[in-house]
């Protein structure tokens, strides 16, 4: 280390900004140093509380709840009535989708039965297969097919309640390139010296209160 200065600095440097990284309240490097004391965290608007069926509860969470009661209803409470047609239309493809699959494997079960038992087969589209064989491979394809849709259907409707969370969570937030950047010259304290020169730098993002 002593043979290479420049990484000797180099080393001093990312040990000091490491250092004051690791400071939750306040800097201090030794008795000659001053006292910094961190700025106070900006409180977060979105954890004031709302009546809901009785309870208090932040807004995040009465927008989630109503989402899970009516898919949607978070959208509305949250103002973003453009997302409506999302909502919906991802519900009403996956559970209509799941329930064309259910209607095929309903009556192709049905179908199945009845063969089995040397009935007749009462379905409009399994009593134009030609084996029970037929039958069964289709039926396989339709329970499948089912099921994944399910779980889509289990998707779309999470995802409209994590949606309206989310949302609810950045509504008081100023989202703009309104930054402030600050940085500043610091004396902190490493094994190696007792006095190392150092850069703090810290980015804050301004919130928008209302």
């Amino acid at each position: 280390m002593a043979s290479n200065p420049r990484v000797f600095l180099v080393v001093l440097l990312a040990a000091g900004l490491l250092t004051h990284a690791g400071q939750a309240q306040t800097v201090t490097a030794g008795p000659d140093s001053t006292q910094l004391s961190a700025p106070k965290a900006v409180k977060d608007s979105s954890r004031r509380t709302e009546k809901f069926l009785g309870w208090h509860v932040t807004r995040p969470k009465k927008a989630a709840l109503l989402s899970a009661m009516l898919p949607g209803a978070g959208q509305i409470y949250n103002r973003k009535y453009w997302k409506l047609p999302l909502v919906y239309g991802a519900l009403g493809f996956t559970i209509g989708t799941e329930l064309v699959y259910q209607k095929y494997y309903k009556e192709y079960s049905i179908g199945l039965e009845a063969r089995k038992r040397g009935n007749p087969d009462p379905g409009p589209n399994s009593s134009k297969e030609t084996s029970a064989d037929n039958v069964r491979v289709k039926l396989d394809r339709f329970r499948r097919g089912r099921d994944i849709w399910i779980a889509y259907s289990a998707v779309a409707y999470t995802l409209n309640i994590v949606d309206a969370l989310v949302d609810a969570h950045l509504r008081d937030f100023d989202i703009s390139d309104d930054l402030s950047l600050q940085w500043q010259p610091d004396v902190l304290r490493v094994p190696t010296a007792p006095y190392t020169p150092g850069v703090a730098v810290s980015l804050t993002l301004k919130s928008n209160k209302k």
